[in-house]
């Protein structure tokens, strides 16, 4: 309380308000475990929080694009989940109830319900669970084995579901399990190197082979489990016809699915469930983290021929947590009323466009993926100058044959689209630009911003999304940069913005910001990400091969160094503008 009064009282005495900050971090430092982890990289001590802005102990203030590992569907503290847990608080009612049936568990139950994919809400049961995702998935482990008689576990690589015993042998860093490990497709890091319709295809394959081959090694497994988005992994979301493959792969095995759904559900992806992109009802949904509306809270949904553990076969203390509950309620009706995935679809389309324009001006950006509103930027090491320096060369040497369609290796690829100033790649002369179906064509008169007179927004657009996309296709990714990200990550908090990392190598700048995010909050975010990423970019010793040239792009360059001597001075009004905005 006292640092809280501090930051409200005589904010002139910045010195004794810094101090107890400091304080606070000193005695953290000293006094908790060294497994912690966002401490380490957030060193901010908040106090106070609405919505997507944080308020930490020195005065400081933040936008939050963590909320909570996406916890914070709603944000913090928003009104309709504050007024559930005062209407709770002030009726007398237990506060701890274990798993007897009260009100409050009865209408949180009725909404999950509501929300819960086609065809399985008639047919469902729901089990409550100690309050974390991964004693979630230990639960749907412990009733797959108990209806099938079978132990083993398919899951895949890069894969996060937990911290405990049975759900780190799930996840992707584990060894000596009891689980086999599958091929996750992705396009940027395709385990079979070719991304895309196909690399997917091959996945499926494989997981048929290792399935119907007696001499795979791989027993006839109790379930299969998965993300529909690897959060942790990278936010890597899985095509829809390869997840409508699982279903039907382990339908036609009589496998039970289980979607975990911890992260992605409630909204985050763009629909109340993340499976519902593909159609898919599994046979056990995992969900944590958004249902408890910010409170601890822990389920597992499942058909309920499943049902077949003994009394008391998973319990826990806290599995009755009614605040949780009541937030829980509170937060599926807000969002489902509102229409939140809708509108998450809609702006996380939209900011996944913006970035993938930032990655054709950043060569440290190698891909920008997501669903929704859970969105990641993989940042990667520069190209290599030899490589450049090659490039230069070639296009030098068809610069007076016009461009990309005299040269012979060409074969009409989106490597072939440059935005402006951009090398194009193959073929292409420094500065020439080919459009989509030729909007930009070689020679053509330039604006002041370097895009060739009568070229609208929607066309720069176009032609950034496809020089992303040629990104996201080349199947000899450059290295994972994590120290880059971290710097990344150190730059957004200097201005006022919260991500977090994630991975396989961490180098994945990851957003989860709050589904109630406004646009002009979206803009704030991706400006400060923007300026972080150029900072770096200069203070970099790779400087010239981090950044590609671009037109007006010194205007970037000094609106980025203004920020920088700026920004402690007026981040606060920035976030608290933002925020009102909301």
């Amino acid at each position: 309380m006292a640092v809280t009064e501090s930051v409200r009282g005589d904010t002139s005495d910045s010195a004794g308000v810094g101090a107890a900050h400091e304080g606070i971090l000193r005695r953290q430092s000293a006094r908790e475990s060294a497994a912690r982890t966002y401490a380490r990289a957030l060193p901010i001590v908040p106090v106070r929080a609405r919505g997507l802005t944080i308020e930490g102990a020195d005065g400081s203030r933040y936008l939050d694009c963590l909320s909570g590992a996406g916890t914070l569907a709603l944000g913090h503290n928003h009104p309709v989940v504050l007024e559930a847990i005062r209407k709770v608080l002030d009726s007398g009612a237990p506060l701890h109830v274990l798993d007897l049936a009260t009100p409050v568990k009865d209408a949180f139950i009725t909404e999950l319900f509501r929300t819960l994919p086609p065809g399985l809400a008639d047919n469902a049961r729901v089990q409550f669970c100690g309050p974390a995702g991964t004693d979630a998935v230990e639960a749907a482990f412990k009733l797959v084995r108990a209806a099938t008689g079978r132990t083993g576990i398919l899951a895949f690589s890069g894969a996060y579901h937990g911290m405990t015993a049975g759900a780190l042998e799930a996840s992707g860093g584990a060894y000596d399990v009891r689980v086999a490990r599958l091929p996750y497709p992705q396009d940027y890091r395709c385990p079979f190197g070719v991304g895309g319709e196909h690399g997917a295809e091959l996945a499926a394959r494989w997981t048929e082979t290792v399935l119907d081959d007696p001499k795979s090694g791989v027993r006839h497994p109790a379930g299969m489990i998965l993300e529909p988005v690897q959060g942790e992994g990278g936010v890597i979301p899985a095509p829809d016809e390869w997840m409508r493959r699982m279903r039907q792969i382990t339908a036609d095995r009589s496998i039970p699915l289980i979607a975990d759904e911890v992260q992605t559900g409630v909204g985050r992806t763009g629909s109340f469930w993340a499976v519902e992109h593909s159609g898919v009802t599994p046979d056990v949904m995992v969900l944590s983290k958004a249902i408890g509306g910010s409170l601890p809270l822990a389920v597992i949904v499942y058909r309920d021929d499943l049902d077949a553990w003994q009394p008391g076969a998973h319990a826990g203390t806290f599995r009755g947590n009614q605040l949780a509950m009541a937030a829980g309620m509170a937060t599926l009706a807000y969002v489902r009323e509102n229409r939140l995935a809708e509108r998450a679809a809609d702006l996380g389309s939209r900011m996944l466009g913006q970035l993938r324009g930032l990655a054709a001006e950043f060569d440290c950006i190698g891909d920008v993926r997501g669903r929704g509103l859970m969105i990641g930027v993989e940042v990667v090491e520069p190209e290599a100058e030899l490589l450049r320096e090659r490039e230069r060369e070639r296009s030098a040497g068809l610069a007076g044959e016009g461009g990309a369609l005299g040269d012979p290796d060409w074969g009409g690829g989106v490597s072939d689209l440059a935005v402006p100033g951009d090398s194009a790649g193959p073929g292409m002369p420094h500065g020439a630009g080919v459009g989509i179906g030729g909007l930009v064509a070689p020679g053509s008169a330039r604006t002041t911003g370097g895009w060739p007179t009568g070229v609208t927004p929607a066309d720069r657009a176009a032609v950034a999304a496809a020089a992303a996309m040629q990104s996201s296709q080349d199947h000899h990714p450059r290295p994972a940069a994590p120290e880059l990200a971290v710097a990344i990550q150190r730059e957004c908090l200097r201005r006022g913005l919260i991500v977090e990392l994630g991975g396989r190598h961490s180098s994945v700048v990851r957003l989860l910001p709050p589904l109630t995010i406004s646009d002009e909050q979206a803009t704030a975010v991706l400006d400060r990400l923007a300026d972080a990423v150029a900072a770096v970019s200069r203070n970099h010793p790779g400087h010239d091969r981090l950044q590609r040239p671009q037109p007006g792009q010194q205007r970037r360059a000094d609106r980025a160094e203004s920020t920088d001597r700026a920004d402690r001075a007026g981040q606060g009004d920035r976030a608290d503008r933002a925020d009102e905005a909301g």
